[in-house]
């Protein structure tokens, strides 16, 4: 399942599950971003050769923008909708990934047992050196078993039986380095995965997705079974050879449906992303699941195997570079802009997806297409871009706490009395050895005398519980500030920091 390959329903989606409003609605994004986003979208599918797509905004719960175009087939030229089916190729992954988790949970499994414990087959492999490990269920996870690339063998395994994919692991599985070393995907990882879940769960693979995620979020149309799906629903998937389209065979469900097998609509796979994303921000109350907030977001959590990457889209060449590795079915990177950045693709015969997930803001964006490979990677991140460039993107930041709060409010006490004296009881033990009273009485004294008196009960912009950065407006300019607390069980300043905000 080729991972770096995106889709054509691009949607946006944010922190709550939500119904979606008729195609073509626009109630939250500005009509110029939204015309934006058809544009770029519409014009790679008529570049890539793509039969039909549609794409979407889905933007604080609510879907506020969807299109079809095109059609779901060549021949009865049924246009493509917001529930249109189509394959999602690698995407399925993170679904695979989360029951994992959700074994895990309820203690049927751990992520740091061999594999060979849930899979008896692989106690037989050979390990390229004497001093491999044994694979665990993690290295599964975030493709460091030493498995093989196989894009695109994998794609073509989808329907093996299970009696097959049995004899073939005992026949054995070649490694192409030792485990544990570096991050090569493997779709072979993930149908291991399907197999350990099969028989840690009791159940097939595709019932105990559908039992963990699939019918707690609502998802009635998505399934690993293709043609149980009413056909006038379907998009048939196609390759684009010979300057013309041509059918692709549909492949049933098999034993490596856990790498990429999934079928789903744009309207349905909006309550996948929209699950996902309410795992942000950390928070106290309710937790309803289906799956803990706190493992939604292990998905996000790396093999610590990082590569320097470009953001893809237009804006990349002249964006910063971003570190990015890959974390349980999704490739996880820090953009300076967008922040963090959960993103997938999948590459099928007859289909192309992508979704990018932006858990600061919570927003997500995913795609399909009904051409093989045909994976849009680039306008899926440009309409990221765009919403950003137009200010619909707003930063979700922690709330301020006690502590922080009782720090800051010391933090302007001491700027407008120009001494640490009077707060002494906040300051940790570390403040005054690092910078004595007298230096600090000098530095306020000059600070004060460029710019004035400054309204301190500006607010502090959190970066966590305890550290935050805030701006003040003076009489004569401004001033930039951060408050770092001690790790002491009352609010203690460690550092504190005032400058001149110059041009």
């Amino acid at each position: 399942m080729r991972h770096c390959r995106l889709s054509l329903v691009v949607l946006v989606a944010a922190l709550a599950v939500a119904s979606p409003p008729a195609a073509g609605s626009s109630s939250a994004q500005s009509a110029s971003t939204v015309s934006a986003i058809d544009r770029v979208m519409e014009a790679y599918r008529l570049d890539a050769h793509i039969p039909g797509m549609a794409w979407g905004v889905v933007k604080d719960g609510k879907l506020v923008h969807v299109k079809g175009v095109g059609v779901q087939d060549t021949d009865a030229k049924r246009p493509v909708t917001a529930d249109s089916l189509f394959r999602i190729a690698s995407m399925t992954k993170a679904f695979t990934a989360l029951t994992i988790l959700k074994l895990r949970d309820d203690g049927k499994l751990e992520l740091d047992a061999p594999a060979e414990t849930y899979v008896p087959e692989l106690k037989a492999l050979k390990y390229p050196t004497d001093d491999s490990p044994r694979i665990r269920v993690r290295e599964l996870l975030t493709h460091t078993a030493g498995f093989v690339t196989d894009d695109p063998w994998g794609d073509r395994q989808t329907p093996l039986p299970e009696s097959e994919f049995t004899a073939f692991l005992a026949a054995g599985v070649p490694f192409t380095r030792p485990p544990a070393t570096a991050m090569e995907y493997s779709n072979l990882g993930y149908a291991l995965l399907g197999r350990i879940i099969a028989n840690v769960s009791g159940v097939a693979y595709d019932e105990a997705v559908q039992r963990t995620v699939l019918r707690p979020l609502g998802m009635t149309s998505t399934s690993h079974h293709v043609t149980s799906a009413p056909a006038e629903r379907r998009a048939l998937g196609y390759r684009w050879e010979d300057d013309q389209w041509k059918l692709e065979p549909t492949m049933a469900h098999g034993a490596f449906g856990a790498m990429g097998g999934i079928q789903t609509s744009a309207t349905d796979y909006a309550k996948w992303v929209a699950f996902l994303l309410s795992a942000w921000p950390p928070r106290d109350g309710a937790d309803s699941g289906p799956v803990k907030r706190s493992s939604v977001r292990e998905l996000a959590q790396g093999a610590n195997y990082p590569v320097v990457r470009q953001r893809p889209g237009a804006s990349g060449p002249d964006s910063c570079r971003m570190a990015g590795t890959y974390g349980m079915g999704f490739n996880v990177a820090t953009d300076c802009e967008l922040g963090l950045t959960m993103s997938h693709g999948g590459g099928y015969p007859g289909y192309g997806s992508h979704l990018l997930l932006l858990p600061d803001y919570g927003v997500g964006i995913f795609a399909l297409a009904n051409r093989t490979y045909a994976g849009p990677t680039p306008p899926v991140w440009d309409a990221a871009v765009a919403m950003l460039r137009a200010g619909e993107l707003t930063p979700r930041t922690p709330p301020v706490s006690t502590a922080l709060a009782t720090a800051y409010a010391a933090a302007g006490r001491i700027y407008s009395t120009g001494a640490v004296t009077g707060v002494s009881e906040v300051l940790a033990m570390n403040f005054l050895m690092d910078h004595d009273a007298a230096h600090w009485a000098g530095e306020l004294t000059s600070l004060k005398a460029q710019v004035g008196a400054c309204d301190t009960n500006a607010p502090i912009r959190p970066t966590g519980a305890a550290s935050g950065s805030f701006t003040w407006t003076c009489a004569t300019g401004r001033v930039r500030g951060s408050v770092l607390l001690a790790p002491t069980s009352t609010p203690q300043i460690q550092a504190l920091s005032f400058s001149r905000v110059t041009p």
